[in-house]
């Protein structure tokens, strides 16, 4: 597997005179000085080059570009500041530039599954109006030097103790997808510890808490391997050229695959949907699917060991439902949580984490008192839809506010 990265590496370099040559080619029928670039051969012939660099470009990380918010007659610019960078990690806070209003923390953990957590552009777009946010904002792995030491499911969930010890005792933390299980065992640990920075709330959305609970195409991909299998298909080592090198991870173009072939057809369809768009001179439209995949199609190499653990722990032998989860040594008991209250949200459409994978929390969470819990599904929506979009802005963020807010008083 070590030669599929560079093999990947080169296959982009030998693309880059074609890409080179199609630009020039652009720059020519575009020009209005051009007559014959006012055919519709010519807008075909642009519109069918732009797509194909699009689809086959590498991407770095997307900037966040968060927009002003807004309360009552004014807008308030957002900045994002690094408040605390570690190897693995930068907690990220996102500050509201005038805004002395003393809203309530929420760390909003953003899953190491492949995409940047800029992904979760919108979910801190809403939520920065009411809450000061801060974000995991995980790191590339590829840029870790390899002297930074190994990163698996222990030191994840080492990561979220020290941010929540960082911000508490006065945070709320949010979940979003593959982390839920990982906060739902670093809270516990912190009751168990009767840690002072427990935080007020936890909210748990679209992650496979239980994954038995309700089976989907991903979870029967993990189960349907062992995980030696895993290892030897898609880990590699990083090149020798990157900050990384020799770093064993779970690529990001391997994961890219993966993430399409699961919709290849309304990949398909969406990009040609583009192509039709821009020959029409619809710019609008093709700029909205455009912004869309230049996030989709970001994406980072995770460490091995992260990645294997995950498959390994949560996915195969269902630890932490099975009351077997260990951290360095330590028995994960949610039981331990009587302090800190428990909302889930689910998408009634959700064929990632399914709707019974997150909820399960609440009968883990057994000494919780009833009324600290909520649950919360959301009709109409897929995974996606829990965290961005009409929906999420309109019905759910909302709903996170006020359970927030009802229990940082308690």
């Amino acid at each position: 597997m070590d030669v599929l990265y560079r093999l990947y590496e080169l296959q982009h370099a030998a693309l880059m005179p074609w890409r080179m040559m199609g630009e020039m080619t652009k720059s020519v029928l575009t020009n209005p000085l051009v007559p014959a670039g006012w055919t519709h051969m010519a807008r075909s012939l642009v519109a069918g080059i732009d797509v194909a660099d699009h689809a086959i470009r590498q991407r770095g990380k997307p900037d966040w570009a968060i927009m002003p918010v807004e309360r009552g007659s004014k807008a308030y610019e957002v900045r994002e500041e690094v408040v605390s960078s570690r190897p693995f990690l930068d907690l990220t806070r996102f500050r509201r530039i005038g805004l002395t209003a003393n809203d309530p923390k929420i760390l909003l953990v953003a899953p190491m599954s492949g995409h940047y957590a800029t992904l979760l552009r919108g979910t801190v777009q809403a939520l920065a109006r009411d809450h000061d946010v801060y974000v995991t904002d995980w790191r590339d792995a590829r840029l870790v030097p390899l002297s930074e030491g190994e990163f698996g499911v222990d030191e994840y969930i080492g990561e979220l103790m020290l941010a929540i010890r960082r911000l508490g005792p006065d945070v709320n933390v949010m979940a979003v997808c593959q982390p839920a299980p990982l906060v739902l065992a670093a809270v516990s640990l912190l009751a168990a510890q009767d840690d002072s920075a427990q935080p007020r709330t936890m909210i748990l959305m679209g992650g496979p808490v239980d994954t038995e609970a309700a089976p989907t195409q991903p979870t029967r991909l993990a189960m349907s391997r062992p995980l030696e299998w895993f290892e030897r298909s898609v880990v590699t080592e990083v090149p020798g050229y990157y900050p990384g090198a020799g770093r064993q991870v779970y690529p990001g173009f391997l994961q890219l695959g993966g993430f399409i072939s699961m919709n290849a057809s309304r990949h398909f369809d969406a990009h040609l949907s583009m192509f039709h768009h821009l020959v029409r001179g619809d710019g609008e439209s093709a700029e909205a699917q455009r912004a869309f995949y230049d996030e989709y199609l970001s994406v980072m190499d995770i460490p091995a060991g992260f990645y294997l653990d995950t498959i390994d722990r949560i996915f195969q032998r269902h630890l932490l439902p099975l009351g077997e989860m260990t951290w360095r040594g330590v028995r994960v008991d949610p039981g331990a949580i009587r302090k800190t209250a428990l909302l889930t949200v689910e998408g009634e459409l959700d064929d990632i984490s399914a709707p019974g994978q997150t909820i399960a929390a609440h009968g883990l969470c057994r000494n919780l008192p009833r009324d600290m819990q909520e649950d919360y599904l959301q009709r109409g929506v897929g995974h996606y839809g829990i965290f961005n979009g009409r929906r999420w802005r309109e019905e759910i963020c909302p709903r996170i506010s006020a359970f927030v807010r009802r229990h940082a008083a308690d």
